[in-house]
């Protein structure tokens, strides 16, 4: 699969941008479990040209992560315009637009999925930001605003035609939020329009390597993102490569291989974000990674609340001695 000029595995699987969960360190160990593109966490384009400090670190990236987009979102066209431009210099494989968050606070003014109430809006900003960089740019967006506007096939034309090189389609539209299943029906149908040459990549509700084994034939979709379901479970893009390619699933991770993968991404967190900040901000997620484990809840309220890093290997030491 091409994305302008990248040159991706086929069927290739790709680290859906989440706020507050792919960071720097999030994104090391998705790569190192065979995520074959990333994005980063989306970033305010209001953010960007106003200096923000939370948005400009967002903007940092390593080659060990390429190929990587790094993802914006807005309502303003000459802010989103700018902000692209910002985006160039910090040297990205792509540059993605945000037209699917669904969350209150930005889609109700009208950026992310609240875009698909103003899918002219939404196909200007997009031209200009295509023409304004050399970077490829892609989008990211939904079905439409609720049930009665699913305007993706027309929409998905209209993008195709003021030059984006990708098109990612969640499954759901911006009222469903995160309820109910994924429609990947008309997923399917903007992939066979036979007016649509560029890559279009499914997403939504792919937790299993069989649910992504189907999405791909069934709907004949160019690549997969996963979302939510890598988080605390990171391994899944090395599952779903394993089962696309042999047909076989692989064995469950024993819990001192989860313990040996929460202590890489730990260690990466405390490189990138320092002690303190990395400490705090892996609570996240080293809350996920032991989901299930009977007589849990003691060690997991000293896993989520230990500020010394080295007291956290430590627990994280005894989990793999106690349930390993």
């Amino acid at each position: 699969m091409r994305i302008a000029h990248l040159e991706l595995p086929d069927k290739p699987l790709f680290l859906a941008p989440m706020e507050d969960v792919t960071d720097a360190s999030f994104r090391y160990i998705c790569k190192q479990y065979g995520a074959d593109m990333m994005y980063t966490e989306f970033v305010s384009s209001d953010g960007l040209i106003r200096d923000a400090r939370k948005s400009l670190e967002k903007l940092e990236i390593h080659d060990y992560e390429r190929p990587i987009g790094i993802q914006i979102y807005g309502h303003i066209p000459e802010a989103m315009v700018e902000a692209a431009q910002r985006v160039e210099a910090a040297q990205p494989d792509l540059i993605d637009i945000n037209f699917g968050c669904p969350v209150n606070k930005i889609a109700r003014r009208g950026a992310g999925s609240g875009m698909m109430r103003e899918p002219d809006k939404l196909v200007e900003i997009t031209r200009q930001v295509v023409q304004a960089v050399k970077l490829p740019v892609t989008v990211k967006t939904r079905l439409g605003w609720d049930e009665d506007s699913k305007i993706i096939v027309e929409l998905a034309e209209r993008l195709q035609d003021v030059g984006i090189a990708a098109l990612t389609i969640h499954g759901r539209t911006r009222c469903q939020m995160y309820k109910g299943e994924a429609d990947w029906t008309l997923i399917g149908a903007v992939k066979n329009n036979p007016r649509m040459h560029i890559p279009i990549i499914g997403n939504g509700d792919i937790s299993t390597p069989q649910q992504a084994a189907a999405a791909f034939d069934r709907y004949g979709v160019d690549g997969i993102m996963i979302g939510r379901a890598t988080f605390g479970h990171p391994s899944l893009f090395r599952e779903i490569r394993h089962y696309l390619n042999t047909g076989e699933e692989l064995p469950p991770m024993s819990v001192r291989e989860t313990v040996n993968l929460a202590k890489a991404h730990f260690q990466k967190s405390l490189e990138v974000k320092g002690s303190r900040v990395g400490v705090l901000e892996m609570r996240r997620h080293l809350s996920t990674y032991f989901k299930g484990l009977p007589n849990f809840k003691e060690t997991r309220s000293s896993l989520v609340t230990e500020d010394d890093p080295m007291e956290v290997f430590k627990i994280l030491d005894t989990i793999a001695q106690i349930w390993g």
